[in-house]
């Protein structure tokens, strides 16, 4: 469960390439662009320009390399020719790659053009909470913090916290143990140990937890059709917090612990 000093640092490297992929996206406008038309870019990205493997493609018969879920999409949401993105939309674009055989986990939910003062408040709070989370991250701590600060800060600005979905552990494999639940009660659940990597990828409505899966199999939407908003990080567990794998450079600022 726990990755030795080299798997963390080719991790970290994995996260640092990842990380550059979303700095190639913050420099598109969106608007009008096809979600199939941004699959395409970060695929192209990813093999030619990072000399990197997308991981999500092929992975349980998956044909994307990634998931771009708007407005009341939650998750998974499938690219498509179809899905102009337009002002005023928001898009969680949720990417992952492989770099000698180690993967990297990171989402971002994007502002398309103008979005309105409660779509902004979502997407900001989301991205906090997220931060709630990777700031209870410490060896002897346990992962019921992480969802206790996550969920704490959600309801305290009006969200509800998506239940069926979670973080988890991740290296050689997308998907390792432990799952991180985005809601909890702290001093509870596994303790945190120093090498320990995993993603934090809370997932928050404006309505109602409730989600549902469409008839695609991927898609999953919120029951009342309010907005959802997630971000996603790779962290590693360090003596004294976290090291965040997938760290942007505009994110210096909150750095590493």
């Amino acid at each position: 469960m726990t990755k030795t000093p080299h798997e963390l640092a080719l991790m970290a490297e994995s996260g640092r390439l990842l990380a550059a992929v979303f700095c190639m996206l913050d420099r598109i406008d969106l608007v009008g662009v096809t979600t199939l038309e941004i699959n395409a870019v970060v695929e192209d990205f990813i093999v030619n320009e990072l000399g990197a493997r997308p991981a999500s493609k092929g992975q349980y018969g998956y044909g994307f390399v990634l998931n771009s879920s708007i407005n009341h999409v939650v998750c998974h949401g499938v690219p498509s020719h179809a899905d102009v993105l337009r002002d005023g939309d928001i898009v969680n674009l949720d990417i992952t790659l492989e770099k000698n055989g180690f993967i990297a986990d990171s989402s971002k939910t994007y502002m398309v053009g103008t979005v309105n003062p409660a779509a902004s408040k979502l997407v900001k709070t989301t991205y906090d909470a997220l931060w709630k989370g990777i700031e209870a991250v410490r060896a002897g701590a346990r992962l019921g913090d992480i969802g206790y600060a996550i969920e704490r800060h959600a309801k305290r600005n009006g969200y509800s916290v998506v239940r069926e979905f979670c973080g988890h552990g991740i290296g050689r494999e997308m998907h390792e143990e432990p799952q991180i639940l985005h809601y909890g009660k702290p001093a509870t659940g596994l303790e945190m140990r120093e090498g320990m990597v995993f993603t934090i990828e809370p997932m928050l409505n404006r309505g109602r937890q409730s989600v549902r899966t469409e008839a695609d199999g991927w898609t999953v939407v919120t029951k009342d059709g309010s907005l959802s908003a997630q971000f996603e990080h790779t962290v590693a567990v360090t003596a004294t917090g976290a090291s965040v794998l997938t760290l942007r450079p505009d994110e210096r600022v909150l750095g590493a612990r």
